[in-house]
């Protein structure tokens, strides 16, 4: 026993597998894959943590620093190599309700307590419940954040410095428009001609090449904004006077802590829903597992670090990391040299990486979500039960009009409802005579025994016509909650009020378990559940009816049991 207890504790705390190249092995061919893809994912972080940036009301460094800080964090540490992380969006909304009230650097106070949140869930395992998501939200959540992404990218038909209140017209939106279907065709065509570069990478620079020699005038990455900036510095947002961007400190007081609880709370759920979503969708298309809790400690360990580093914080992207993953990135270097080129980018290339057309950006974005969106959900419609296909719309619905943490919730939620709402009609009886007892009736239960059926469980039984003794035999059914305790009870109650005499037949060990904790199963004390052999149980009445059950009107057990089964009897 203490050996599988430490075999158990020594299996829970071993150390996840940080290897740079994990299984697969080093190669020259692999490493040009994984250092191009790196940079393909960069050049796509630029303009995405600039907008997410804007979102939230901060300057764009803070939004650069965060991808930089929390995709190298989570790349060297996290719990599947393959993965970008970053500044998103989905947090982004959440952040600038704070940002507008308080300031920056409460939103950095925030980062860092979420951070916190987010270790304690990865120390408890808590991102083992992932698994609870069922595939029709997991298509829901995939197909709305496809929608997500395309939408974000309309900001960028749009004229720079009109804060998204005019579209780009005539020659210009033909040019964007040109450039964007050039850049889609270069990536489709180009795995059909050479492996060497990855297609995303090959659109951008193509088309960044035709843009400056040619001058097109077109909206390019500088237009958003600068994104010229220092190595960043650790800051502490916490005491009184001014932080670095002209916004008061926060005090560390308790008071703070009320005001950003809140939004750390929000934003941890969030990050770690669309951390380990994703998790689970690059393992299904690399084939390989991630490990949840590992990745939720990589998060929380780059929020924490990101909010004394001045940056937003972030969670894993989705649209990168399809990215990386379509380029071939299939270990920590592609994410570990995307943030040390997007720090490059900042300190000492900002003038070349300002010149990139966003309209090549766009363009990967694209067919980002033509890649990401499940298709195959389209056809599925009418093959899945209609509850599944409405899972899948509803969350989908939900991402776009709202986030995606309340998408999953309302997903998981409605599916648990119409798994709870199915089993419940599930119960029904079989009712034959006795083989053992002369002149007793059996009924045979079919079906779990919960809150949910409990009023099916009760009209199964003719109490008034039944004969003097009754066997309720659970071989195929469970009781699994006190709603199920209660009905027996209550059923038992009748039988007991006709003058008729109730026994439960058959009890599995867990149900046994159940019975005996909540009072109401009576045994001999030399009975033993896991024993193949056949008891008939009574079982105590008025107990939830906060009535003192009388001892007197116990049976107690009159054979020995078989079966597997769940349950009870009464006299």
């Amino acid at each position: 026993m203490r050996r599988a207890a430490m075999a158990l504790l020594a299996n829970r705390i071993s150390p996840p597998n940080l290897s740079i190249m994990q299984d697969e092995g080093w190669s020259v061919a692999r490493v040009r894959t994984e250092l191009l893809s790196g940079l393909t994912v960069a050049l796509a972080l630029v303009p995405e943590a600039v907008a997410f940036a804007f979102v939230a009301g901060v300057h764009p460094l803070v939004g650069l620093y965060a991808a930089f800080l929390v995709g190298l964090v989570t790349a060297l540490i996290g719990g599947r190599p393959g993965m970008i992380s970053g500044a998103t969006g989905a947090l982004a909304v959440v952040m600038v309700a704070l940002v507008a009230e308080h300031g920056v650097e409460y939103l950095f106070a925030t980062v860092v307590l979420m951070g916190i949140l987010q270790l304690i869930a990865g120390v408890m395992h808590w991102g083992k419940f992932i698994r609870l998501v069922p595939h029709p939200v997991m298509l829901g959540f995939v197909n709305g954040l496809a929608i997500v992404i395309f939408l974000a990218q309309m900001t960028q038909f749009k004229v720079p410095g009109t804060d998204g209140a005019e579209w780009l017209s005539g020659l210009p939106m033909m040019l964007m428009l040109g450039l964007v279907g050039l850049t889609m065709v270069i990536i489709w065509a180009t795995p059909k001609i050479t492996s060497i570069i990855p297609a995303p990478l090959a659109g951008i620079g193509i088309v960044a090449i035709l843009v400056i020699a040619l001058g097109l005038d077109v909206p390019r990455v500088g237009d958003m904004a600068s994104i010229e900036g220092g190595l960043p510095f650790i800051h502490s947002p916490f005491g009184e006077g001014i932080g670095i961007y002209g916004d008061a400190l926060a005090p560390l007081t308790l008071e703070t802590l009320w005001i950003i609880l809140p939004y750390a709370v929000i934003l941890a759920a969030i990050g770690l829903i669309e951390s380990l979503l994703t998790l689970n969708l690059v393992g299904e298309i690399t084939g390989k597992r991630g490990g949840a809790s590992q990745e939720c400690i990589a998060q929380g360990t780059a929020n924490v670090i990101t909010g004394f580093f001045g940056g937003m914080g972030g969670c894993a992207m989705i649209g990168q990391s399809m990215i990386n993953v379509k380029s071939g990135g299939r270990t920590r270097i592609a994410g570990i040299f995307a943030a040390l080129c997007l720090l490059a980018f900042i300190v000492v290339a900002s003038p070349l990486i300002e010149q990139i057309p966003l309209a090549a950006l766009v363009g990967v974005m694209f067919m980002v979500v033509i890649g990401t969106f499940a298709w195959n959900s389209l056809k599925i419609m009418t093959k899945v039960p209609p509850m599944d296909a409405f899972v899948i719309v509803l969350v989908t619905v939900v991402t776009v009009m709202s986030d995606l943490a309340i998408a999953v919730v309302v997903g998981v939620i409605v599916s648990a409802l119409a798994y709870a709402w199915s089993n419940a009609r599930r119960i029904h009886a079989i009712t034959r005579e006795s083989e053992s007892e002369q002149g007793a009736k059996v009924y045979e239960i079919e079906g779990p025994l919960f809150f949910g059926s409990t009023d099916g469980f009760i009209e199964l039984f003719d109490v008034e016509n039944d004969p003097e003794k009754v066997i309720v035999e659970f071989g195929r059914s469970r009781v699994v909650d006190q709603s199920a305790l209660q009905a027996i009870e209550a059923i038992a109650g009748k039988y007991e009020a006709a003058g008729k005499t109730l026994m439960l037949r058959h009890l599995s060990r867990d149900c046994h378990q159940l019975l005996t904790k909540a009072g109401h199963l009576v045994i001999d004390s030399d009975d033993d559940p896991e024993y193949h052999v056949a008891a008939d149980y009574s079982v105590k009445t008025g107990y939830w009816a906060a009535i003192e059950p009388n001892p007197s009107r116990c049976c107690k057990t009159v054979a020995p049991l078989t079966g597997r089964g769940c349950f009870l009897l009464m006299g």
